[in-house]
């Protein structure tokens, strides 16, 4: 039999045992400091493909519209796709116009009309009401304001589509750093 005897110095094991704890202790606080304030945490995607271009439907189109407004520099050189009608009011330049849709606001189904304003070297060839499609580049701009302007890169006539009306903001919409 053989027996073996370890003196074990309870002193320094301790010591030893309550360093390593501490320092175990220490890169967790770091990294749980570093998740909570580093800028890039809060939002869920923080990057996004400037050669992806994000289309607009009637279901998610206000929520982005919103959106996009009360965060401008947010999305700043996203490129996006979307349909609507031409729409201007007396102050907007040649090159400006509204692609507008009609928002139901009231269960009475009163609308009003939202859209981005975007700014197209042929503006002037395209009449108001005159359903198109476009792409173009969100840029932050000046109108009463800094707004978002849509720098359109293509445009293009449509026929009226099927669901020419969209419905308010709603709490189901997760805001991320690209527009959808």
């Amino acid at each position: 039999m053989f027996i073996f005897n370890v003196k074990v110095n309870g002193n320094k094991l301790g010591k030893a045992l309550l360093a390593i704890l501490i320092i175990i202790i220490l890169i967790v606080t770091c990294i749980v400091c570093y998740n909570l304030f580093a800028k890039s945490r809060f939002k869920t995607n923080d990057t996004y493909n400037k050669d992806v271009v994000y289309e607009l439907s009637p279901q998610n189109y206000a929520n982005v519209l919103q959106t996009v407004h009360n965060n401008i520099d947010d999305y700043v050189g996203q490129r996006i796709k979307f349909s609507g009608y031409i729409y201007r009011i007396f102050d907007f330049s040649e090159k400006q116009f509204v692609l507008a849709r009609d928002m139901i606001v009231s269960s009475d189904f009163q609308t009003v009309v939202v859209g981005f304003l975007c700014e197209c070297s042929d503006a002037s060839s395209y009449a108001n009401n005159e359903w198109v499609e476009l792409e173009g580049e969100i840029t932050k701009g000046d109108y009463h304001g800094d707004m978002p302007i849509i720098k359109v890169t293509y445009i293009n006539r449509i026929n009226v589509p099927n669901e020419e009306i969209v419905y308010p903001p709603d709490s189901s919409f997760v805001q991320t750093s690209t527009v959808l």
